[in-house]
């Protein structure tokens, strides 16, 4: 049986191996050894006794990326050609996980939307943040990564029960600082992320108001509704819930303004 270590590709045997994870360290727990995981296509961290665990083959791995790429490649397939010669907003993507940054990368490059993605651990955005806006001036801002409740279903409104959800609000105060007045859309958040501190903390869409798992891609879904949406029309989850993970459940927000640039 192969020992279970950083690296490795897992699932829990507790959720009838559902997800894939992967073991980002192991650590020692009184007698106990607990694996700190994070979802291969689910933006979700967590802490998982290593007795949970069990590893799976490449065969395994590969045919369940196989299926998640199918899903995303459709995606991009039927709206590719509806965004040639677009006027798009421009997307800055602040991405916690290096795997994440590069596919978010080549979805919005597939789309042909105008996007910098950069790899910022979430615990080191908000000191970034400022710079990063001053240079590349986005009409919209993705705070994301990883993200997860550490007592499930219990303390709701302590942020210190949210493995990144302090790092993310952080962000986006010190972006709406820098911001003064200007018309910035800002996504953040991911898994089960404390939705109303980062809305209150001025974020336009946020996760996760049922503090339930969102997928990789729904933080661009929204990006890109946003960065295609004519600048005279509004957007709402609602016109974006059909087409996430969870619809809202997983996203939710007060909404904003599109940004694609409309000739006259």
């Amino acid at each position: 049986m192969n020992k279970i270590k950083r690296g490795s590709t897992v699932v829990k045997k507790s959720d009838n191996r559902k997800i894939v994870y992967i073991v980002e360290k192991i650590i020692s727990e009184k007698k106990s050894k607990v694996a700190i995981l994070k979802g291969l296509f689910i933006r979700i961290i967590e802490q998982i006794p290593v007795n949970d665990l069990e590893i799976v083959d490449r065969k395994y791995v590969n045919k369940y990326i196989e299926e998640k790429n199918k899903n995303l490649e459709k995606r991009i397939y039927s709206r590719r050609n509806s965004y040639d010669n677009m006027q798009s907003g421009r997307i800055l993507h602040l991405d916690g996980d290096r795997r994440y940054m590069e596919k978010s990368y080549s979805y919005y490059k597939k789309l042909g939307l105008n996007a910098v993605v950069r790899y910022i651990p979430e615990e080191k955005q908000e000191y970034l943040v400022k710079d990063i806006l001053t240079k590349y001036k986005p009409d919209i801002l993705v705070i994301t990564g990883h993200d997860g409740m550490i007592k499930k279903g219990r303390n709701y409104s302590d942020i210190y029960n949210y493995m990144n959800s302090r790092f993310f609000v952080n962000t986006v105060k010190k972006a709406r600082e820098h911001e003064l007045g200007k018309n910035l859309v800002i996504f953040a958040g991911a898994c089960q992320s404390y939705f109303e501190a980062l809305i209150s903390a001025g974020a336009n869409f946020a996760s996760s108001p049922a503090r339930v798992l969102i997928d990789f891609a729904d933080p661009l879904i929204v990006a890109e509704k946003i960065a295609t949406t004519d600048s005279n029309c509004y957007v709402t989850i609602n016109d974006i819930a059909d087409e996430l993970r969870d619809g809202k459940d997983g996203i939710g927000g007060i909404g904003a303004k599109g940004k694609k640039v409309t000739s006259l």
